[in-house]
């Protein structure tokens, strides 16, 4: 452009461009170029804004904050006539974000005729009615990967404060009960046969961790995996009935709901330890807790309940159970990624870019 301006000028007999002269064209244009692209900016920018976002529970401050700056945020959880709300703005409501505990059923997703898409600050999605979102054509996101390391090293801490009875030596303590002996002898963790239940992107990572303590793993899935050296069972009851702890790593759907009953809790045995990492409903929750109480089952690591945050009160006094609040993704590193994760595929989304983690 600037070339050209020059020829013209050049044949024009009464101007006389200098360097200087040119240098001013020069960044008069690159001005009004900058000016534009400010411009569009700033209208992408008012675009989002407008953008209505519903945030179904508080589940991260960051993450709420930041769609409080980028979009139009409704928050659900503050609603007292919930009904009448969703009326009221089913035009201007165009994505949802849930998480693990609510996410968008079916009586939502007709609820917000505008609705395109559905991101989850989790990487479960059994709190999404997915065929509904494919039928109506609503694109849905996760959060996978950046929690796998998070929750297959929880999954490990739970095997060694289970089998060392962690939680309960730091009772001893601090009650002041080792003033009068020693604590009692506790289970080794290090060799034992691990069973998972799932070997996905974090039943895998539990068991290359579990290798480091020199740990034998099996598993089983849907089908077997290829190029994998662990051990397969092709039915829950195999694997159960050969490991010492059982891992349930799975995603939750209507096939693996109650996976875990008592026919697998009676193959785990009376020195077996279950460890949930999954979901609550993966697991009959009244089996295990039968099972725990008359000393059919070994022990148990919880991080997931059936009925969250209600958790069966005859747990409370069991010390081969150690029982944590769903925190398996609870850190502030994988949070905030998790929380980046569903703000990039918002943004993705509405400015017609790929998806940076599509499940839909």
């Amino acid at each position: 452009m600037l070339a050209t301006l020059s020829r013209r000028a050049a044949s024009q007999p009464s101007i006389s461009l200098t360097c200087n002269s040119l240098s001013h064209i020069f960044i008069t244009i690159q001005s009004i170029v900058t000016s534009h692209s400010h411009l569009s900016f700033f209208h992408h920018q008012s675009e989002m804004e407008s953008i209505g976002v519903l945030m179904m529970c508080p589940m991260n401050n960051y993450l709420e904050q930041e769609l409080d700056k980028r979009f139009n945020l409704f928050r659900y959880w503050t609603q007292p006539r919930r009904s009448e709300f969703l009326i009221q703005h089913a035009e201007s409501i165009r994505a949802v974000v849930g998480n693990a505990s609510a996410g968008a059923d079916a009586e939502l997703i007709d609820a917000l005729p505008k609705l395109e898409i559905v991101s989850s600050f989790s990487v479960g999605l059994d709190k999404i009615d997915l065929i509904k979102c494919k039928g109506k054509g609503i694109r849905v996101t996760n959060t996978p990967d950046v929690l796998t390391d998070d929750v297959a090293d929880l999954a490990i801490g739970l095997m060694l404060a289970v089998l060392r009875r962690i939680s309960e030596c730091d009772r001893y303590v601090r009650s002041g009960a080792w003033k009068h002996g020693d604590f009692k002898l506790t289970t080794k963790f290090s060799g034992k046969r691990v069973g998972i239940i799932g070997l996905g992107r974090i039943g895998l990572a539990i068991a290359k961790r579990a290798e480091a303590f020199d740990c034998s793993i099996s598993y089983h899935s849907r089908s077997e995996k290829p190029n994998i050296n662990y051990k397969y069972y092709g039915s829950i009851i195999e694997l159960a009935s050969n490991c010492d702890i059982l891992v349930v790593a799975c995603a939750l759907t209507p096939e693996t709901t109650h996976i875990v009953n008592r026919e697998v809790i009676d193959a785990l045995g009376p020195k077996g330890v279950l460890i949930n990492i999954g979901r609550g409903p993966h697991v009959d929750e009244p089996e295990l807790v039968s099972a725990l109480v008359e000393g059919r089952l070994g022990g148990a690591g919880l991080d997931v309940f059936e009925k969250e945050p209600e958790v069966p009160e005859q747990l409370f006094g069991l010390d081969n159970v150690v029982l944590l609040p769903h925190v398996g993704s609870g850190t502030m590193e994988t949070r905030k990624d998790m929380a980046d994760l569903v703000l990039g595929n918002l943004e993705a989304h509405f400015a017609n870019k790929p998806l940076l983690t599509p499940v839909v």
